[in-house]
């Protein structure tokens, strides 16, 4: 027995047990003509309604499909848009992510560079300044030199002209 027959029993049942349908039974338990007749005209009906909650069911569903497909492509549309709207938010985020970590890495470099050459300008200014001791030590043993040079010259040249003075004596 389909759900269809059930229900329609069912209904059958409850039209009987209401009084719409006339329960007179004859002596061997069947139903009477106008009673059957009545049956099958609310079997019928009933089978008509039934029908037709079918036919308005299907309908409904097609239409909510046709609804669940619309939804669908706007829901693809929507996501596409949003893609879009994250790309213009920051078209070049690739490209700046790049970059930032390449200036991360020289960055990276840089340091110990420039230790090194902290390092190195601190060398230099300590050899340059024993350079310039140094060569300010030469300025003053060449001015002694000088100093001494010239005092030997004069001493010489003093002795020279005594030596003279005592060879013109002798003469």
């Amino acid at each position: 027995m389909t759900q269809t027959q059930r229900q329609g029993s069912e209904q059958l049942q409850t039209l009987m047990q209401s009084g719409q349908l006339s329960g007179s039974l004859s002596f061997n338990g069947t139903l009477s003509k106008e009673d059957e007749e009545m049956s099958k005209s609310a079997l019928s009906t009933f089978r008509a309604k039934e029908e037709e909650i079918e036919k308005k069911k299907l309908e409904v569903k097609e239409k909510v499909q046709a609804q669940l497909g619309r939804i669908e492509e706007e829901t693809k549309r929507l996501a596409t848009i949003r893609e879009e709207l994250e790309a213009l938010a920051d078209p070049m985020k690739k490209e700046v992510s790049v970059v930032r970590k390449k200036i991360d890495a020289v960055n990276k470099e840089l340091k110990p560079l420039g230790q090194s050459c902290q390092k190195k300008e601190r060398e230099y200014k300590e050899a340059l300044e024993a350079f310039n001791e140094k060569n300010k030590e030469k300025v003053q043993l060449i001015s002694r030199l000088m100093e001494l040079v010239s005092e030997s010259e004069k001493l010489r040249m003093h002795k020279l002209e005594e030596l003279s003075k005592s060879i013109e004596t002798i003469r």
